[in-house]
């Protein structure tokens, strides 16, 4: 424990932390305090860009594909900074299966998607360009003897418990590249809920290996996570912007393009 977190403690008058052999993890006083922080710094964070944004006089309805790996973990910033961007744009954002949100783009059901272009068909008549590629990395509670090492191999990986995330077309992600090393997970767990795989990685149960993008160092418990780097080649898990080309042109369309990069790729 530092000297600054002590006298944080001693200021409010609580226990933040449960000291342990293993490291610390969070009082029920300490995860209150914790989410709080974490509102006002998102509070000022929203209030810094809401005055240094220029808002552009673009008008109608943006119709946004998600999946649901996106709407959990960045739609809620993209949307806001789209709000403040475009304050006179109607956005409304539908959440499909990855084949659906093509689909859709397709036959004009939808303007843009903002999903895993790693998971993007290549179907002719859609563009798509990826903004970010969040690596992959193993997660583990802090007292797994694998995290004494500084990475981990799939083979040491497969000797474990393995807690499998079943969402957004992740399984087919994880045989391809589990197989191409000739390897796969010894699962205990396969879910639809991330949540229930953090608590349960935090927990001690299992480990998994996800993305960075979804990665947080707490459960909601208020359990450690810690990670690792892995040896082997692991896909990262790549997000970006998917449209139909017939939109390339409009110099509307293009504004928006243009703004999605900018708070995607920050």
């Amino acid at each position: 424990m530092t000297a600054s977190l002590q006298g944080l403690e001693k200021v409010l008058g609580v226990e933040l932390f449960l000291r342990q052999a293993g490291g610390v993890r969070l009082t029920t006083e300490g995860l209150r305090f914790l989410r709080n922080a974490q509102r006002v710094i998102d509070s000022l964070e929203e209030a810094v860009n809401d005055v240094r944004t220029v808002p552009l006089a673009v008008q109608g309805t943006l119709r946004i594909g998600l999946t649901e790996t996106i709407s959990a973990y960045l739609m809620p910033q993209v949307l806001a900074a789209l709000r403040r961007k475009f304050p006179q744009l109607n956005v409304h954002c539908i959440e499909r299966e990855r084949q659906q949100i093509e689909d859709a783009l397709l036959v004009q059901e939808m303007d843009l998607a903002l999903m895993l272009t790693s998971n993007f068909s290549g179907i002719e008549g859609l563009q798509c360009e990826t903004l970010l590629r969040s690596p992959r990395q193993f997660w583990a509670s802090p007292e797994h003897p694998l995290l004494q090492q500084a990475r981990v191999s799939l083979a040491e990986i497969a000797a474990q418990r393995y807690l499998l995330l079943d969402m957004d077309e992740h399984l087919m992600t994880v045989q391809r590249y589990w197989g191409r090393h000739g390897l796969q997970p010894n699962v205990c767990l396969q879910s639809r809920s991330i949540e229930a795989v953090r608590s349960l990685v935090a927990a001690g149960e299992g480990v998994t290996v996800l993305s960075d993008l979804v990665y947080r160092p707490w459960s909601l418990e208020g359990q450690r996570i810690a990670r690792r780097p892995i040896t082997d080649e692991v896909p990262s898990m790549d997000v970006g912007l998917v449209w139909s080309a017939r939109h390339g042109a409009e110099q509307r369309f293009s504004a928006l393009i243009d703004f999605m990069r900018e708070v995607i790729s920050s």
